[in-house]
């Protein structure tokens, strides 16, 4: 297996940011296992790309006026691993920005598609989006 470098992870993670979500998400793995950390109405660990998909994408999607834009700011590789860190480009539906920063720790299988992904952010500011947006 090769590695994965800063480039790859890069044209791949831009989809997030062009609202192309869906190019994306075909290169996730359908088995990925996916936890999201915190303490909020999105956390937890998903199994599968269609339960992490419909718990948080598309929850979020609802209650945010353009749905779910990331920036990369920084991307780390090492091997099939990849840190990235990114912020919001998003405003939720009551005008507010959606300010929120996440540091995803993404693993690649041998056919680098995401296999794993642990993701971290701020918990109090996706309450804070869910309670006054939904």
């Amino acid at each position: 297996m090769s590695d994965i470098s800063q480039l790859e992870v890069r044209n791949l993670f831009r989809h997030l940011q062009i609202n192309e979500a869906e190019k994306f998400f075909a290169q996730v793995r359908d088995d990925v296992q996916w936890t999201v950390k915190g303490t909020h109405p999105l956390a937890g660990h998903y199994q599968s790309k269609q339960a992490f998909l419909k718990a948080t994408f598309s929850r979020l999607n609802l209650i945010l006026q353009e749905g779910v834009v990331l920036k990369v700011e920084h991307i780390f590789t090492a091997n099939n691993t990849a840190v990235v860190e990114m912020k919001s480009l998003s405003t939720a539906k009551n005008g507010k920005p959606f300010n929120n920063t996440y540091c995803w720790v993404v693993e690649f299988d041998g056919d680098k598609k995401i296999a794993a992904v642990r993701a971290y952010l701020d918990s109090a500011l996706v309450q804070q989006v869910v309670d006054e947006n939904e």
